[in-house]
């Protein structure tokens, strides 16, 4: 475990890990809502991208807008189409919301493998950083990029809930949508904000990692297991815990298909959610309601 390119590759794996768990959290604070489509709004996202680049030739910062813009209006249309409905027929019932979404995730991913083909499709570097070495270890553009990327995505979503008046009102939903309501606060629109800065989360993640490993349309239920069991070792109890949770996963991942292969590095992932679900359910850190 001395090994520092093993550790670089752990952040970096982490660090995506990270952002489609930020992308859930989201909606867990905003709306107390697990949004499992996470996944293939990341998915849809960087396979517009680059077929945008690759097919009308449009610069990649262009595509990963357009890409952007695509997963939040995504996201958009599953709070307003599909949970909100469901939540209103079953009283506010979470177990219908979350089948509904299921069925969401894997019409979104048959919609983009008959758009985009079946495929896997590739992404060009965000930022176009070139490779480069910190002594001896090597470090590529596409891994400096998604690093970067997640530091500064992570810092505005946290200076954003904090700081502003619609982030406070968003975790104030969250923590009690009946007396929010009750003040005045437009519960509706709030919950808006929620599901789509987390579609611009996911959309971002979804790009930057597809620089790195392509993209297919089968991508965003493995991406959607990963962010959620991030999420469920970081805990939702503060704004960088999916971070935390991330480069946990991370950090197995990479150093269980090291020493125990691609199969040993699976087995040893979902153990580590067993324990959480067993013995702490409410992650690393737990999140705490105000009433």
């Amino acid at each position: 475990m001395t090994d520092p390119q093993l550790w670089l590759a752990a952040i970096e794996i982490g660090c995506f890990f990270a952002l489609v768990a930020l992308s859930i959290y989201l909606v867990v604070v905003g709306a107390s809502f697990f949004n499992f489509a996470a996944g293939p709004y990341a998915m849809a996202a960087a396979l517009l991208a680059g077929y945008a680049a690759a097919q009308w030739g449009v610069p990649i910062l262009l595509g990963a807008i357009l890409g952007i813009a695509v997963a939040v209006g995504i996201s958009l249309v599953t709070e307003i189409v599909v949970v909100r409905p469901v939540q209103r027929r079953s009283g506010g019932a979470e177990l219908p919301a979350l089948v509904a979404v299921t069925a969401t995730l894997f019409a979104i991913q048959q919609l983009a493998g008959t758009v985009f083909g079946r495929t896997p499709v590739s992404v060009p570097n965000l930022l176009g950083l070139p490779d480069f070495r910190i002594g001896t270890v090597g470090v590529q553009g596409t891994t400096a990029t998604i690093i970067l990327v997640t530091a500064v995505a992570l810092a505005a979503t946290v200076l954003w809930l904090r700081s502003t008046a619609t982030g406070q009102l968003l975790r104030a939903v969250g923590d009690n949508h009946d007396a929010a309501r009750m003040i005045g606060v437009d519960v509706n629109r709030v919950r808006l904000w929620a599901f789509g800065l987390s579609g611009a989360i996911a959309g971002i993640a979804g790009i930057v990692f597809a620089a790195k490993s392509g993209a297919q349309f089968t991508s965003g239920l493995s991406w959607t297991l990963t962010g959620f069991l991030a999420l469920v070792v970081g805990g939702t109890g503060k704004p960088w815990a999916p971070l935390i949770g991330g480069l946990a996963l991370g950090w197995v991942q990479v150093f269980g298909s090291f020493y125990f292969g691609a199969t040993g590095s699976s087995i040893a992932i979902f153990l580590v959610a067993l324990v959480f679900f067993a013995f702490r359910p409410e992650g690393l850190f737990q999140r705490k309601v105000r009433v």
